[in-house]
C-alpha cells in the first residue's frame, strides 16, 4: 500500500473498514476496503470482486485494483465524496417526488446495466451476457458523487451473483427490509427480479423516509416485518402526496409473484419515470454501456489471474483484528455455491 496515504477512516461494516486514501502517484482520492485476511477470505470475496471488475458504467462504483498487506486484503475503488443516499433521505425526512425520480432514474440506469451487461474476459474466448444481480441494494449501498446534482453510485457486490459464473440464488442473503418476497422461500428465485423489489422499497423510502412493510408501532418486531412482506402489506402515508403515476409504478413493482412483477424494462417504459428523464440516461445514449467493444481494456490493470492470486494469498492468516457487527443478513450462502 505504498502508493496509498491514508487520510480518514469513513466506514466499518461485518467486512472491516474503509478507509478513505490518496493514490501518491495521481493524487486521485480512492476508498479502499480492508478485510481481514484469514476466513473471511472466501469465495463470497472473490465473487464480489470478480462481478465488480466486470462493470463499468457511470452509475457504479469504480473498481480499481486489489492488494495484499500484511493483515488485510485492500480493495481500491472510486471514491464518492457525497456519501451514501441514506444519509440524505434521514436529513430530509423524505424528498420531494421528482428529487426522487432524479435518483430512481439512475439507480435503474445502473441496475438494469448489471443485468444485460455483456463483457468478455480472459476466462471466456467470446463475449457473453453477466447478468449480474446485487442482491443488496438499499440506500446505504447508493452513494453519491460530490457534484452539485449528484450522480448516483451504487456500491457493494458482496452479495452480487453472476448468471454465466453461479449457480440461481437461493439464500437468504440481504438486507430484509429491502428483501423480496421470494429470497425467504430458501428456493430457487431470480436475483433479478428480487433486484426491482429492492429499487421499488429504494424508491418508497425516497418518498416517505420510512420503510414501506415495518410495523410503526414495532419497528424491531422482524417477524412482523417479513409478514407484511410475503402479504405485501403497505400504504402510502395519510400526509405524503404522491401522483397516481407513482402510485400505479410502486403498485406494480409491490407483487409477490416475481413473474407477475413489474420487470426493469417496463419500469423504464413507465410514464412517471419517463418524466424529466436526463438525456444521459435515454435508452439511446445508455445503449453505449451495452457494446463490449467500448470496454476494452477493462478499466482494472489486473488480470483476473493476477486477482485471484491475491485472493489466494489472502487466505492466509495475517494478524487478527477486532471483529466488526454486521447490518445485513446472509443464511446458508456459504452453502449455496462453492464454486
Amino acid at each position: 500500500m505504498e502508493k496509498y496515504e491514508l487520510i480518514r477512516g469513513i466506514g466499518e461494516g461485518n467486512f472491516g473498514v474503509a478507509k478513505l486514501m490518496r493514490n501518491r502517484e495521481t493524487n486521485e482520492l480512492v476508498a479502499v476496503k480492508f478485510i481481514e485476511r484469514g476466513e473471511k477470505i472466501d469465495h463470497n470475496v472473490a465473487r464480489e470482486i470478480i462481478n465488480h471488475r466486470a462493470l463499468r458504467h457511470p452509475n457504479i462504483i469504480r473498481f480499481k485494483e486489489v492488494v495484499l498487506t500484511p493483515t488485510h486484503l485492500a480493495i481500491v475503488m472510486e471514491y464518492a465524496s457525497g456519501g451514501e443516499l441514506f444519509y440524505r433521505v434521514c436529513f430530509s425526512g423524505g424528498f420531494r417526488e421528482d428529487e426522487a425520480r432524479y435518483f430512481f432514474q439512475q439507480l435503474i440506469c445502473g441496475v438494469s446495466y448489471c443485468h444485460q451487461m455483456v463483457t468478455n474476459s480472459s476466462i471466456f474466448t467470446q463475449s457473453f451476457n453477466h447478468q449480474i444481480c446485487h442482491r443488496d441494494l438499499k440506500p446505504e449501498n447508493t452513494l453519491l458523487d460530490g457534484s452539485p446534482n449528484p450522480k448516483v453510485k451504487i456500491c457493494d457486490f458482496g452479495y452480487s451473483k453472476c448468471s454465466l459464473l453461479h449457480s440461481m440464488p437461493k439464500s437468504t442473503v440481504g438486507t430484509p427490509a429491502y428483501m423480496a418476497p421470494e429470497v425467504f422461500s430458501q428456493q430457487e428465485y431470480d436475483g433479478k427480479m428480487a433486484d426491482v423489489w429492492s429499487c421499488g422499497v429504494t424508491l418508497y423510502v425516497m418518498l416517505m423516509g420510512s420503510y414501506p412493510f415495518q410495523d410503526p408501532y414495532d419497528p424491531k418486531n422482524l417477524k412482523s416485518m417479513i409478514q407484511k412482506i410475503l402479504s405485501v402489506q403497505y400504504k402510502i402515508p395519510d400526509d405524503v402526496e404522491i401522483s397516481g403515476d407513482c402510485r400505479d409504478l410502486l403498485a406494480r413493482i409491490f407483487v409477490a409473484n416475481p413473474i407477475k412483477r413489474m420487470t426493469m424494462k417496463e419500469i423504464k417504459n413507465h410514464p412517471w419515470y419517463l418524466r424529466n428523464l436526463p438525456r444521459d440516461l435515454t435508452e439511446a445514449a445508455q445503449a453505449t454501456y451495452y457494446k463490449w467493444g467500448n470496454w476494452a481494456p477493462i478499466l482494472s490493470h489486473q488480470a483476473i489471474d493476477e486477482i485471484m492470486k491475491i485472493v489466494r494469498e489472502a487466505r492466509i492468516r495475517g494478524p487478527s483484528s477486532r471483529p466488526l457487527a454486521s447490518s445485513r443478513w446472509a443464511e446458508n450462502d456459504e452453502e449455496e455455491d462453492k464454486g
